[in-house]
């Protein structure tokens, strides 16, 4: 009989290199203990990222499989912000983007302790954007440093350990949605009414992002979100 070695999963791959096993040896247990606790497994099969500017806050959301509904994990504390509200729409403008993405990129030897990259420019981006130069390499990282990405100091290790884990589990599209406010925090709702009080385009985009936070809070789950020729963000529920 000949025996087939076990190929190694996403998450053995990225525990190879450094930075990565040093935050499994020492983040890893507590880490599974904060999830059961609020009712998942180990691991979380699919996580769910959505992050507020103004309120500097960023939370990870899981569940088990497809059917269940999303738990909240845990919520992480944004260090510093880059720019304004508002969306990214040019190279150099220092805006962390709004709208809808996805983890495209691990990087275990960032610059920035480790990284999760963001895929922006998205379709609604690219026709909203510079045509030239929309701008490129969002991460969520570590360190406090950012000049458009959302910085998570060392809290960073835990979200790259449940983002490699769920990768593992077969979860390939990992949401990542990044809003202005929040839509429920009556303080937050009030600065972006002030703010969008004369510009009617930031107004009409804030709305959409609004409908996909609504949905979110109402179901625990996510709505199918689609892009229009306009590059707006429709729900198709």
């Amino acid at each position: 009989m000949v025996s087939v070695l076990a190929q190694p999963t996403f998450f053995d791959i990225q525990r190879s290199f450094p930075r990565v096993a040093q935050a499994s040896k020492t983040k890893l247990d507590t880490l599974k203990k904060q999830v059961e606790q609020v009712g998942l497994v180990w691991p979380i099969a699919q996580i769910y990222i959505r992050s507020f500017k103004y309120d500097s806050q960023l939370e990870v959301w899981g569940r088990n499989n497809s059917k269940e509904l999303f738990k909240l994990v845990k919520t992480y504390k944004i260090c510093a912000l880059s720019g304004a509200l508002g969306p990214k729409r040019i190279e150099g403008d220092y805006q962390v983007p709004e709208g809808f993405y996805e983890i495209d990129a691990f990087k275990p030897r960032s610059n920035y302790h480790l990284s999760l990259g963001i895929n922006y420019p998205n379709n609604s981006d690219m026709l909203l954007s510079d045509s030239v130069k929309p701008g490129k390499d969002i991460f969520i990282h570590g360190t406090c440093i950012t000049v458009g990405c959302i910085p998570l100091m060392n809290e960073i290790e835990e979200l790259y350990l449940l983002a490699a884990q769920a990768k593992s589990q077969g979860q390939d599209f990992i949401p990542v949605h990044i809003f202005p406010v929040r839509f429920n925090r009556q303080k937050s709702v009030d600065f972006l009414t002030g703010y969008t009080k004369n510009d009617t385009d930031y107004l009409h985009f804030t709305k959409q992002l609004k409908q996909v936070f609504d949905y979110f809070e109402k179901h625990k789950k996510l709505p199918l979100i689609l892009i229009n020729q306009r590059g707006e963000y429709v729900l198709n529920n």
